[in-house]
Parts: C-alpha cells; structure tokens; sequence
C-alpha cells in the first residue's frame, strides 16, 4: 500500500471543509399524492406516498400510469432532486452506464447466478414546479434497509447470515467493477431487501459512485486532504481517509468493516468516531496487525478465521490490483461450512436476539405461558417451602430470569452471559423470599455491566497510548 502516514497527519482541517458542501444540498418540495411525471421515453408515472428519503432526495411509491411497462401491477418508487444537486446526476450516470436490465441480465446468465444485488435502471426524467426544475429517476421498489434490522438484532447478525451477506455483495461489487464503478459507500443502510423477497438484498445509493478507470488505465494514487475521509466515517476505507480516489480494494474493505461489525457489534474505532484523525490511524494499525484487530473485537477468543482471512488478502492488495473475487468468496463458503451451514440457505437476520432483549423475552415467556414447569418456578421463588429446591430449578429449565443463574447450570447460557453474571453472593442462596429479591437486583445489575462490556473493544487505551507516543 502506498505510504500515506506522513501525509495523512495534517489533513483534518481541510477534510471538515470538503465535506460540509453536502449539507448544502436541497431537498425537493414535497410531491402531492397523484402527480403525473413523464421520463425521456414519454412514458407516464403516477406518484404514491412518501416512503422515505435517500441519501440527497425524497422517495415516493410510484406505478406506471400508462401501463406501456411490462409488469405494470409491480411497485416503483421514484427519487427526485433538484436539478443543481450533484448526487443524483452522479447516480443517474451509473444506472444509465452499468444498470441497464439486459446488462444485468447478461451477466447473470453468463455467471450462473439467479439474482444479482444490483438495482436495474427503468427510467429518468425531468419536470418543473413552481418555478424549479426537478430531475428524478424512477427505480425498483425494495423492503427495508439492513441497519433496521442490525439495531432491533442488538446490533448483530447471525453468523451464517454475515457469510450470505458477504456472498451476496461480492457478487454485486465484482460486476460493479467490472464496469469500471466503484461504489464507495458500502453499509447497512445502503442495503435495501427485496421488496417481495426477503431473502434477497440489493446494494443501492450510488451517489458516491466513481468511475476508476478510463480507457483501461486505473486512475492514479494521489492523496488529497481536501478529499479525506469520503464516505461513512466508520466503513470508509484507508484510502478514503487520506484523500486517494476510491478503488475496488476501497470497496472491498469497506465490505470488510461491514462484516466484522455485524460479527462482532462494535469496531474498536467506533468510540471515538467524530475524530477522523483517529478512526483513520486505528485503521491503519490494526489493518498491520489483523490479529490485533479480531483480539480487540472478540476478546473471548472466538474470532472467526474467514473475516481474518478476508482482512489478511485486504491489507496486502494494491490500489490498482483486481481483486480475486473467487478467492474471498472460498472464505466466505468455508465459513458457511465451518458453521455447518449450507451456501444456498436463507438469510434469516432476524436471529439471534441480543443479551438484552434475549433476557427479556425469556422473562416475558416465564410470567405469560401457564406451563406446569414455569408455575413449579414461580412457586420456588415465591413460596418458602422451596427452600431446598433453588439450585435444581435451572436443571428443568436453563433458560430462567436472572434469579436463577445461582446455578451453575446458567453458564450454559448460549450468549455466555449468565457465566458473566454469576456473583459470590449466588452460590449460596439466601432461603428467604426478600433476600432471593435482593440477589435478583444484583444478578441483573452484574449482567447488564456484562453485556455492555461485551460492546466494548479492549485494547484502546493502549492503542491511544501508542499514538501519544508516536
């Protein structure tokens, strides 16, 4: 990787004035329901309802009004803009060069692959209400966007469901690059499912697109601090931190961040992510030291050896290098297989449950279901003639409240929480219903320290000693 260290040190004050242009961008005026657009191909779109906003402009269902598209029962929406925006102009450009349906069509048939994560282009066009010219493009309907999905998770995704995931965008980044695009702006939030079927995700947003090849030649390294740190602070690639235009191996690290993020809940640099400078310098260490990196993600030891590996090809791939696209999605069906999970499998993101909201569903189910085992549970905390009962209670059923996790049996707990939990004051429970009520406060007190502390990447104050000392 080219030397950027040196360089990279004074590029903060310059960084905040290149990126506070894109908060001068306007939103259009509100659509009403039942307007008419025509695209350039004369065809008519009827707007629906507000579905929400991208990333520069409005969103809105929309179906074709003149029923000359095939499919006319299927959904649109329709993104519009100001004509002196610069980011839909930038993404029309890329659905009109590389999105085209018989291209993505091509693609999937000479690759063997059913479905590819890439939005297809339908149409575009321009109109003017009062007084100000709008360009907007009409495109697929999709579901919801994945970062929904992370944060209701607790902020993670089922293993099985990352290697999918990493499955599925590779393929949508590997046609990308091959024709000549990058994406930039990798995220869970640019993620949208499949409006019908779940199971399928597109990469969408191409407001950041960039075309790094002209002609066959790769665009030249060259660190701009005016540039530095394009994209989302968290996810953005070294090269991007310092300037440098965005590349395939930009894009295929950012994918890389993605990944470990939604593994591991939290990236080491997330804590302190309105300093660019230090996101940027933790990248750059641990990028050398990938170890380090899954030590201070997974600090119990359970690193997953295909994201290691993923971010192992990373940081040895130069700027203009084609990526062995082949290779990273070996890692990703390995770590299926380790999983014991088949590659054609569904996504289901919706598992597991955090430690939290596990925890609590458990305590709903206990007091709602009239199971004969749960009643026998609530007569052992409530009732004194338990007393010599407490520590087999978490033998019928492991998956107690946090009164029971007295038991050695509640290490068992699949998120290893409960081990977390259990204090000196739970291995010999108190025979009194009001003392059995204090060691429950205790218990959930010391569980919620244990979960947070889970989110929490070791090792920074070290890391930020290290960078004083440079």
């Amino acid at each position: 990787m080219p030397p950027k260290r040196k360089q990279a040190a004074g590029s903060s004050t310059p960084a905040k004035k290149a990126r506070a242009t894109p908060k001068a961008y306007q939103l259009a005026a509100p659509l009403p329901e039942g307007t008419i657009l025509a695209d350039i191909f004369k065809r008519q779109w009827k707007v629906g309802k507000a579905v929400g906003s991208g990333g520069f402009g409005l969103l809105y269902s929309a179906t074709s009004a003149d029923n000359t598209l095939d499919g006319t029962a299927k959904d649109y929406v329709v993104k519009i803009e100001p004509h002196g925006n610069g980011p839909l102009f930038c993404e029309l450009a890329f659905y009109q060069r590389v999105a085209k349906p018989d291209m993505i069509d091509q693609w999937k048939s000479k690759h063997k692959i059913k479905v590819l994560g890439v939005p297809k282009f339908i149409a575009m066009g321009s109109s003017e209400k009062n007084g100000t010219k709008y360009r907007f493009m009409i495109m697929e309907r999709f579901g919801e966007d994945l970062q929904k999905k992370f944060e209701r998770n607790g902020k993670r995704f089922p293993t099985e469901a990352v290697y999918r995931l990493g499955l599925r965008m590779l393929d949508a980044l590997e046609y990308i690059h091959s024709k000549e695009y990058v994406h930039a702006d990798i995220k869970a939030s640019n993620m949208l499912e499949g409006f019908k079927d779940t199971d399928q995700v597109y990469l969408v947003d191409y407001g950041l697109a960039f075309k790094f090849s002209c002609d066959g030649k790769h665009k030249e390294y060259k660190e701009d601090p005016r540039k530095a740190h394009d994209g989302t602070i968290e996810f953005t690639s070294r090269d991007a931190h310092v300037g440098a235009a965005p590349s395939r191996r930009g894009d295929i690290e950012i994918l890389g961040y993605c990944l470990l993020q939604w593994l591991c809940g939290r990236l080491p640099w997330e804590s302190n992510l309105e300093n660019k400078d230090f996101v940027r310098d933790q990248k750059l260490k641990y990028m050398e030291d990938i170890p380090s990196l899954m030590k201070a993600c997974f600090p119990k030891g359970e690193a997953p050896a295909a994201i290691a590996k993923y971010l192992q090809y990373v940081s040895k791939l130069d700027y203009a290098e084609t990526p062995d696209y082949d290779h990273l999605r070996k890692l990703m069906k390995d770590g299926l297989k380790k999983c014991g999970a088949g590659i054609n499998g569904k996504l289901n993101l919706g598992l597991p449950l955090s430690p939290k909201k596990g925890r609590k569903r458990e305590s709903d189910n206990v007091s709602d279901t009239p199971s004969p085992k749960k009643k026998a549970k609530k007569t052992a905390v409530k009732s004194p003639k338990h007393r010599v009962t407490p520590a087999k209670t978490p033998v019928k059923s492991p998956r107690r409240t946090p009164a029971v996790a007295k038991s050695p049996a509640a290490v068992k707990s699949p998120r290893g929480s409960a081990s977390k939990a259990k204090s000196p004051g739970t291995s010999s429970p108190r025979h009194t219903p009001t003392a059995k009520k204090k060691v429950s406060k205790q218990v959930r007190k010391t569980v919620t320290k244990s979960s947070i502390a889970t989110q929490t990447s070791p090792g920074l104050k070290g890391l930020r000693k290290s960078r004083q000392s440079r």
